[in-house]
């Protein structure tokens, strides 16, 4: 390999698809700007898609206009934060853009999250107001004089189906806990009647594209939840770089699963804003478990499908699988974690659908590669190429002034119009995270001669065993060919002889059964003996993200509260 070949010689553009250009004139166009060119186009064609419940484009920018001004109502004026906790909903999505129309600020919430954790991410952000389901409102209830929030809007599950399904549900949502009855208290309000009290009518206002949109919480490598501040202009121009990557699409004639939840930014750019960019139906997974995604996409055969790994090794190993047509969908795209080869490959052999793997960070608005999707070539293992407008480069992992070669492998660093305006409120964090305009990922990565980048680890995660770097997701590319191994993931532990190794925790194949030494065994031909694990534990089932990665800081901080493994 050419040693002489740097990021700064931008390899990667002689293989942009056919019609991708390195640099786009972006639209200084805000997202709600967005909707209200799609409906202006398509009226009447379905937006939102919920339980078989069908909202158009018509409809959602009426019931947007309508909770804008509901909010007005409420007092929020430009600047103010509201806080979205919610699943992948109609009113998710119609409080979502209502905010952005009146210069809010949004605030997206996980709804697994404890009160702990929502009681800091109110009061850090000073949410105002806050839109939830029926299921959590007794609770933010009881929270809420401990947050900043004064009106709490509260909705149903039950509030958008279809005729029968509506029927049904007031029989049996208590009694299945998909509904609850709220205590009536002061400034706390049901959604649809509030939402009928308003005209679809809004004045107008005056907004910047440089104001910010939305502060996204994100973990982070200290666990403390900080708010990403995107601004209106992060989103919007990441939302045309996603649709510029795949010009075969045209708009109005796909279907989006929105299965990844949009209060990750990965679900929110690549699934809710970017559908709405092209006017296409989306149809909406509250809960993506496998057997609710493998029946989403034989009812509704959806063509634009934004996975993470995890939903794709569930559906592989769901017996629905095999009743189930993958062949309605064009496009496959696999973020927020690497998937392993393994996965890929028994997915496609099993689907016929093609998997694209790309890469993002919360800091990006996500995304900032992809691999090519049609006439280039695509890298199995690859995250891709830079998206068009994002610079690039690999740094010495212990020199962020020196950028090492094609080859080597060293920090990634970014710098395009995604990047995130700083964390809020977090001055000395922003300035470690963002230098000179360059956005320092803390991912290890490579890149090929031919400009495809390669996400080695997560800088954190590495393990430095006996002197030797090791590389959690090394190991666990060998367990995934394993053909009794569903999950696998690597830590490293503390180890009085060699500072640190790796341990692995299993998940194993349904009716599947192996030993500790049967997998140690399988793993000695297939890497250097100073990775080899020493321990291997294993789980019914690995702790998740609020996106559906496994959780492997959780892993380590329990390794950590248990001690020192003995040496060996």
């Amino acid at each position: 390999m050419d040693k002489e070949i740097r990021c700064q010689n931008k390899p990667w553009l002689k293989h942009y698809e056919k019609g991708v250009s390195e640099k786009i004139e972006f639209d200084e166009a805000f997202l709600h700007e967005f909707l209200e060119r799609s409906t202006g186009k398509f009226p009447d064609k379905t937006a939102l898609i919920f339980q078989g419940y069908k909202v158009t484009y018509r409809e959602l920018n009426d019931m947007t206009n309508q909770f804008a001004a509901c909010l007005i109502d409420f007092g929020i004026d430009k600047g103010d934060r509201v806080a979205i906790l919610l699943p992948n909903s109609i009113p998710c999505v119609v409080s979502y853009y209502a905010i952005l129309k009146i210069g809010g600020i949004v605030v997206m919430n996980n709804p697994m999250y404890s009160d702990r954790e929502l009681n800091h991410q109110f009061n850090d952000a000073g949410a105002k107001v806050l839109i939830t389901l029926d299921l959590l409102a007794n609770r933010m209830i009881t929270l809420r004089p401990e947050t900043t929030i004064k009106q709490i809007v509260y909705t149903s599950i039950g509030d958008y189906l279809p005729f029968a399904k509506n029927l049904l549900f007031k029989f049996v949502a208590k009694k299945k806990k998909l509904a609850a009855d709220v205590s009536p208290y002061r400034d706390v309000y049901r959604w649809k009647e509030v939402l009928n009290r308003y005209s679809p009518k809004l004045p107008d206002v005056k907004l910047s594209i440089n104001d910010i949109a939305m502060y996204q919480y994100t973990g982070g490598t200290t666990g403390i939840s900080k708010g990403v501040m995107l601004s209106h202009s992060n989103l919007s121009i990441q939302v045309q770089q996603i649709a510029s990557w795949f010009p075969g699409f045209s708009k109005s004639d796909e279907i989006m699963l929105g299965c990844l939840p949009f209060f990750h930014v990965f679900g929110l750019s690549a699934a809710m804003n970017w559908a709405i960019f092209m006017g296409w139906p989306n149809v909406l997974v509250p809960k993506p478990h496998p057997a609710a995604l493998l029946e989403t996409i034989r009812k509704f055969k959806p063509t634009i499908v934004p996975f993470v790994p995890t939903m794709i090794i569930g559906m592989l190993n769901h017996p629905d699988i095999n009743k189930t047509d993958m062949t309605c969908i064009k496009g496959c795209f696999s973020g927020s974690a690497p998937i392993p080869v393994e996965i890929i490959r028994n997915f496609e052999d099993k689907t016929g659908a093609i998997v694209v793997e790309g890469f993002g960070l919360t800091e990006a608005s996500p995304i900032t590669h992809i691999n090519p999707f049609g006439g280039s070539k695509r890298k199995v293992g690859s995250i891709g190429l830079p998206v068009p407008n994002t610079k690039c480069k690999i740094v010495d992992l212990n020199d962020s002034n020196a950028e090492i070669s094609a080859g080597e492998t060293g920090e990634l660093v970014i710098k395009g119009p995604q990047v995130m305006n700083g964390y809020w409120g977090k001055p000395e964090e922003t300035a470690q995270t963002l230098k000179d305009g360059w956005l320092h990922t803390g991912d290890i990565t490579k890149m090929d001669g031919e400009g495809y980048f390669y996400i080695v680890d997560r800088k954190k995660d590495m393990i430095i065993s006996g002197g030797f770097n090791v590389y959690p997701r090394d190991i666990e590319e060998v367990f995934y060919e394993n053909p009794k191994v569903q999950e696998a993931c690597c830590i490293g532990i503390p180890h009085p002889g060699r500072g640190e190794t790796a341990k692995v925790f299993v998940v194993l194949k349904k009716g599947e059964s192996a030993t500790a030494k049967e997998l140690i065994e399988f793993c000695k031909p297939r890497m250097a003996k100073y990775k080899l694990p020493t321990e291997i534990e294993f789980r019914k089932e690995l702790p998740k993200t609020n996106i559906g990665k496994i959780a492997r800081k959780d892993l380590k901080a329990e390794m950590l509260k248990i001690g020192l493994p003995e040496e060996r």
